[in-house]
């Protein structure tokens, strides 16, 4: 199945290789990136559900985003790893859960984390958050991707739209002040959100973790200090008693 690549005089890393004949070249790569990829071994050992956990410790090392007591939203929550993060840096625990994750696949339960089956884009959604976390949130995370497709550029624009509606969500559910932690792509179709996001956020920013693998083209964008929802005063526009 597979095997140890020797390091000629102990100056390079032993690498896996996989040797089965069935395997396409495509599989083929992913699973040696897999079994040769530090985050991935990193993770196995200490616990975490996948080696994307690390882009948001990443993250929050660097920007400070999550504090103790704070209420978090994980966004296509699945298999859990952010849900993990979250839960040990604002100190969540099972009897006072802060961390709510939502995903439409199933999601083995997180100590500490209350997970919701079902699709964000529930009318319901919203108000089933702030009931679970007892108030608006602090924070909205969401490491989304559509489903790929084989086309680039189709593949880009979907997880473009999935960012945006992602964005429309986290403006229904922050609290003034909040802050909003998102996957994208490199690519030119970002006006839009970045419209959204300048008008409804006081600082965005554009950041690529250690962690996402240079080869990538994901990034991630932050966007902190929610200015707050603008209530629209509809008396003013009602006409006039005759």
């Amino acid at each position: 199945m597979k095997k140890i690549a020797k390091a000629g005089s102990g100056a390079r890393a032993l690498k896996t290789r996989l040797t089965k004949k069935k395997v396409k070249p495509s599989s083929r790569r992913w699973l040696e990136r897999q079994l040769n990829d530090p985050y991935v071994k990193r993770a196995q050992a200490e616990g975490y559900r996948a080696r994307a956990a690390y882009k948001l410790i990443e993250i929050d090392d660097r920007h400070k985003l999550l504090k103790p007591g704070q209420r978090v939203v994980d966004l296509g929550a699945a298999p859990g790893g952010w849900c993990q993060v979250a839960v040990a840096r604002v100190k969540s625990t099972p009897e006072a859960p802060k961390v709510v994750g939502i995903d439409y696949l199933d999601v083995d339960p997180v100590p500490g984390a209350i997970i919701l089956k079902m699709d964000f884009l529930d009318e319901t959604a919203p108000a089933r958050l702030e009931e679970a976390l007892g108030g608006p949130a602090d924070i909205v995370l969401s490491d989304l991707a559509a489903p790929t497709t084989g086309h680039r550029r189709t593949d880009h624009m979907r997880t473009m739209h999935l960012c945006e509606v992602a964005a429309d969500f986290a403006i229904s559910v922050l609290r003034p002040g909040g802050h909003f932690l998102a996957k994208t792509f490199q690519g030119g179709t970002e006006g839009g959100l970045l419209d959204i996001l300048k008008r409804n956020f006081a600082t965005v920013h554009h950041i690529k973790p250690p962690a996402s693998r240079e080869e990538s083209v994901e990034l991630y964008i932050l966007a902190k200090g929610f200015k707050g929802r603008i209530e629209v005063d509809t008396r003013s526009a009602a006409p006039e008693p005759s």
